[in-house]
C-alpha cells in the first residue's frame, strides 16, 4: 500500500477505536439530539444507506436511533417529506442525502437522460406521466394509467445489460426519478409515490450546475466524503467505495495522494495494523482529544447492518476484532446467528450481536437471542446497560411490550427502569 509524506499520528488500537466511535457519536455523551441532530449526522456522513426491510426499523432509521438522542422514525419522515432537508437519491447504493448535495450528482442524472434516448417512445410516455402528475398530484406505479411492460435495468440510468421486464408505469416513474425530474414524494410502507421535483427542491438547488464537472475531481470529492462517513479508511478495495462509478485502484491511489498533498486527509498509524489509515484533516481536534483523554462515558447501542460504521467490515475486523456478516440473504440452514442480527456496542468495543423483531399489531418487541463475543465478561454494569438499550430500542419501535425466551434477559428487563 502507498504511504504519503504527510504529517500523521500514531494511535494505539484502543485510541483508534475511540476516535472512530467518537466521530460517529457512539461513545461518550450524545453529540446529536432530536430532528436537527439527525440532519446534522446525515450532513456529516454525506449519506446514510437506505434499505426497505423493516424487521425492527429500516436501516436508515436504525442508523440514526443509535446516535441521536430522542430520535423517532417520524423525525426522518419529516426531514424527507415535510421539511425536504433530505432527499432519497442513489449515492452508496440506495441512500438518503442532504438536499443541498443534489447538484453534485448531476452527472448521473445526465447519464440517465442519455440512456433513455435508446428507447423509442419513452419520451412520449414520460410526457404523459408528467402531465398526469401535474394534474393529479403524487402517484405510485399502481396509480399511473400507463399500460404494458418494458425491459429495464435496475441501474440509476437506462443502460448496461438488460435483464427481465417490469410494468411500464413503474419503469417510466423510475427513469424520471433517475433523471431528476421526479422525486419521491412519500412512501407508504415499501410503496413509493412520486411527484415533480420542481415542487419540492428549491430552484437554486434543482437547476444548479454540477459544482465539480471534472470526472477525476468528482471521484476525489466522493472518496473524501466516504472517508468522513466511516471516520478512518485505508487505501484498499472496499465496499465503502461502492457506486463511485469507474473508480479503479490507479485513480484511488492518485486521489489519496492528492488529498494528502492538499492537506485534506491525515495519516493515522495504528498499532498492530500494517496498512496506514486516513482521516479527514477536519477531525484533527478529535484526534487530539483521544490522545489527551482515555476515558469516555460508555454507551450501549445497537448498530444497523448497513450502518456507515460497518461499510468496510474488514476494517472493523482489523480494528475491533469483530467479524460481522449480515445473514439476511443467507439460507436459514447456513446461518450462524439469525435473519436480522444487529451488532451490539458497549463503550469502545463490540460486545456481541442481538436479534430482535417488532410486531406492530401487538406493539411487542421480541428479543430472540443475544450472542456475546468470546472475550466479553458479562458484568452487572454491562447487563444494566444492555437492559436500558433494549428498553430504548423498544420505545424507538413504538413497542410497549418486550418478550424474550431468555430467562436471564427477562429477569434483567424486569429490573431495568422504563425509559421516560
Amino acid at each position: 500500500m502507498l504511504e504519503y509524506a504527510v504529517p500523521g499520528f500514531t494511535l494505539t488500537n484502543r485510541q483508534a477505536r475511540q476516535f472512530i466511535l467518537l466521530r460517529h457519536g457512539l461513545l461518550g455523551e450524545y453529540r446529536f439530539t432530536g430532528k436537527q441532530g439527525a440532519l446534522d449526522f446525515v450532513r456529516q456522513a454525506g449519506c446514510i444507506q437506505f434499505d426497505p426491510v423493516d424487521v425492527c426499523g429500516k436501516n436508515a432509521e436504525l442508523t440514526l436511533q443509535s446516535r441521536v438522542r430522542g430520535f423517532t422514525k417520524r423525525m426522518l419522515y419529516e426531514l424527507l417529506y415535510v421539511d425536504r432537508k433530505l432527499v432519497d437519491y442513489p449515492d452508496k447504493n440506495l441512500s438518503i442525502i442532504p438536499t443541498e448535495d443534489w447538484p453534485y450528482f448531476e452527472r448521473y442524472r445526465k447519464a440517465a437522460r442519455e440512456g433513455g434516448k435508446r428507447f423509442d417512445g419513452l419520451d412520449g410516455l414520460e410526457a404523459m406521466a408528467k402531465a398526469y402528475i401535474r394534474e393529479h398530484g403524487p402517484v405510485s406505479s399502481d396509480d399511473l394509467p400507463i399500460e404494458g411492460s418494458i425491459r429495464w435495468h435496475s441501474s440509476i440510468h437506462w443502460s448496461g445489460n438488460w435483464s427481465g421486464t417490469t410494468k411500464a408505469a413503474r419503469s417510466v416513474l423510475e427513469h424520471l426519478y433517475s433523471t431528476g425530474e421526479l422525486v419521491i414524494h412519500h412512501k407508504n410502507s415499501t410503496r413509493k409515490f412520486y411527484d415533480l421535483a420542481e415542487r419540492h427542491i428549491p430552484p437554486e438547488i434543482l437547476r444548479a450546475p454540477d459544482p465539480i464537472p471534472d470526472e477525476f475531481r468528482h471521484k476525489k470529492w466522493r472518496i473524501l466524503r466516504r472517508i468522513g462517513a466511516v471516520g478512518l479508511m485505508w487505501n484498499r478495495p472496499s465496499d465503502a467505495w461502492l457506486n463511485i462509478w469507474g473508480l479503479d485502484s490507479r485513480e484511488r491511489d492518485e486521489a489519496f495522494r492528492q488529498l494528502a498533498g492538499e492537506g485534506k486527509i491525515i495519516a493515522v498509524r495504528v498499532e498492530g495494523l500494517k496498512d496506514i489509515l486516513y482521516c479527514r484533516s477536519d477531525d484533527l481536534p478529535l484526534i487530539e482529544t483521544v490522545l489527551q483523554n482515555d476515558r469516555f462515558k460508555p454507551r450501549c447501542e445497537l448498530i444497523a447492518p448497513l450502518d456507515c460504521l460497518m461499510w468496510d467490515r474488514k476494517l472493523i475486523r482489523a480494528l475491533f476484532g469483530f467479524d460481522y456478516t449480515w445473514e439476511i440473504y443467507t439460507p436459514a440452514e447456513k446461518r450462524k446467528y439469525g435473519h436480522y442480527v444487529l451488532p451490539l456496542i458497549y463503550g469502545d468495543s463490540f460486545v456481541g450481536r442481538l436479534e430482535a423483531a417488532a410486531d406492530k399489531k401487538t406493539c411487542t418487541l421480541t428479543v430472540k437471542n443475544i450472542w456475546f463475543e468470546d472475550n466479553v465478561k458479562i458484568t452487572k454494569k454491562l447487563a444494566k446497560a444492555i437492559g436500558k438499550c433494549i428498553k430504548r430500542f423498544a420505545a424507538f419501535n413504538e413497542c410497549g411490550n418486550i418478550s424474550t425466551e431468555c430467562d436471564w434477559l427477562a429477569e434483567l428487563l424486569e429490573m431495568t427502569p422504563d425509559m421516560p
